[in-house]
């Protein structure tokens, strides 16, 4: 394990700031030519200004439109059920299979409309939050679903006298777009194992958001069977006209948020690959110019989704981080290779057209609480953590977790902003099993290295085991949870 401290270290480079050629950049060292002047080395972009505060409460009007549109969505179900409906057994699974059914239909819209890209959405709540609410409400949405399935099916199978298998065969031969629902059900049971992590880690990206993409499969297979199946919603009504209402509210999101707005955008800026650069053998960074660029408003740290309109590359969207701080004149993503998409970018041309969403997330110097920060980054979580630093105010400190030194990324450009910026910078190499990085990142160690530890932002970005334990001992510390933030890349 070694354990250095770069913090404020004289004579890192030249006079002029820049990185010499052997920091990984092209041959000719430093930025390419092209991009000279503002953003480039000898020339860190300015601090970011804190967001203004919202109302305290802004944050929770989401969650209280959620729950509100619950109980609206299931009410027609307890005005419609008399206290004498739930006599017996068999009538008491039915009634809680249709409640839980209303409740799965809800669910499943919710979900969509976290998946929207709606802006207005990002801005209440941050794209990091909306990340983790779109993880829990699918696995609600995966219980609520397979608890309607079973408990319809007994209460019909007890009421009828029949067996499950012959009441399966008598739903699915029967009652209208039954087929279509269990097909629906089918799918959400195959996104929620493709959402266990050991599943998700092990197959492609491209694969993994093929699959996800079917929850608008679902959404469109449930439709029918809900408004002709379901016992509140098949006769016209105010009940029926309220869940029509939340459809169309909810396309409605999907139609703006997924093809107004990045048509909007990508038309005023137009943007172009200008130069690909190795920064290792592993890793990649892609220079990219366009029109208006000194209007578009985005942050260090937060996450494009990008679509390099390149042969192979044309049917895949991916969510990459902005590497470097805004200067007005170009943007940079820099990508670890581990996959085939990733790979593939080494081999972009200039000139190559790009269409991009717009830039989003929360996991940005604006978005900080106290006046120093605490950077903690783990592999190629290093590229928003570089940018998120070059627009902190002096003072920051930087811990970066890598493996061995041909798994640090950027170095040179960390080692620079580190002594323009006034931060420390550690850099913690060493194998998952060492005990020396282990005690780095423990609460003790932490505090060690940062006495005022719980007096700053924290920004965490890198794998989940390591975002996880390093969580775990800033709560430990004491950081309060309002200030720790975390990245998340993908809706």
């Amino acid at each position: 394990m070694t354990y250095q401290d770069t913090g404020r270290r004289p004579g890192a480079y030249p006079r002029d700031g820049r990185p010499t050629a052997a920091g990984g950049y092209p041959a000719a060292g430093g930025y390419p030519a092209a991009y000279d002047g503002p953003g480039a080395p000898g020339a860190p972009g300015p601090v970011a200004e804190p967001v203004p505060r919202r109302w305290p409460g802004a944050r929770w009007v989401p969650v209280g439109a959620f729950w509100l549109g619950l109980l609206a969505s299931a009410l027609p179900w307890w005005t419609q059920t008399a206290g004498g409906a739930l006599a017996d057994g068999a009538a008491r699974l039915t009634a809680a299979g249709r409640i839980t059914g209303l409740v799965a239909g809800y669910l499943l819209l919710t979900q969509v409309l976290l998946a929207s890209r709606l802006p207005l959405l990002d801005r209440l709540t941050g794209a990091e939050r909306l990340g983790r609410w779109h993880r829990d409400v699918g696995a609600t949405l995966l219980v609520a679903v397979l608890s309607h399935a079973a408990l319809i099916l007994v209460g019909y199978a007890r009421l009828e006298r029949a067996s499950l298998l012959n009441e399966a065969s008598t739903l699915l031969r029967d009652y209208e777009d039954m087929l279509s629902a269990f097909a629906a059900a089918g799918i959400l049971v195959l996104l929620g194992l493709t959402a266990v992590r050991a599943i998700r880690t092990a197959l492609p990206y491209e694969l993994w958001h093929r699959l996800h993409q079917g929850s608008y499969l679902v959404l469109l297979l449930g439709y029918g069977h809900q408004f002709a199946g379901g016992q509140q919603l098949f006769r016209p009504g105010p009940a029926r006209t309220w869940w029509i209402a939340l459809y169309l509210l909810v396309l409605a999101a999907l139609l703006y948020g997924r093809v107004i707005v990045p048509l909007r955008f990508n038309l005023r800026h137009r943007l172009r690959v200008a130069d690909v650069v190795a920064e290792s053998p592993y890793a990649v960074s892609v220079y990219l110019t366009g029109h208006r660029l000194d209007r578009l408003a985005h942050l260090g740290g937060q996450f494009v989704r990008w679509r390099f309109l390149a042969p192979g590359l044309r049917a895949q969207s991916h969510p990459y981080t902005l590497s470097a701080a805004r200067n007005g004149r170009w943007l940079r993503i820099t990508v670890k290779v581990v996959g085939g998409h990733s790979a593939a970018l080494r081999a972009l041309r200039p000139g190559t057209r790009v269409w991009a969403s717009r830039p989003a997330g929360s996991f940005t110097a604006a978005h900080r609480r106290r006046d120093r920060a605490l950077l903690i980054a783990g592999g190629s979580g290093i590229t928003p953590v570089r940018a998120v630093l070059e627009e902190l105010p002096p003072g920051a400190a930087v811990i970066y977790r890598a493996r061995d030194a041909g798994d640090v990324l950027l170095h040179h450009e960390l080692d620079w902003l580190a002594q323009a910026r006034g931060a420390d910078l550690w850099y913690v190499l060493g194998a998952r099993t060492d005990a020396g990085p282990r005690q780095v990142l423990s609460a003790a160690g932490l505090r060690r290295l940062v006495p005022d530890l719980a007096e700053r932002d924290v920004y965490l970005c890198g794998p989940p085991g390591l975002v996880s334990a390093a969580t775990a001992a800033l709560r430990r510390a004491r950081v309060p949870r309002r200030q720790i933030h975390l990245a998340t890349f993908e809706l």
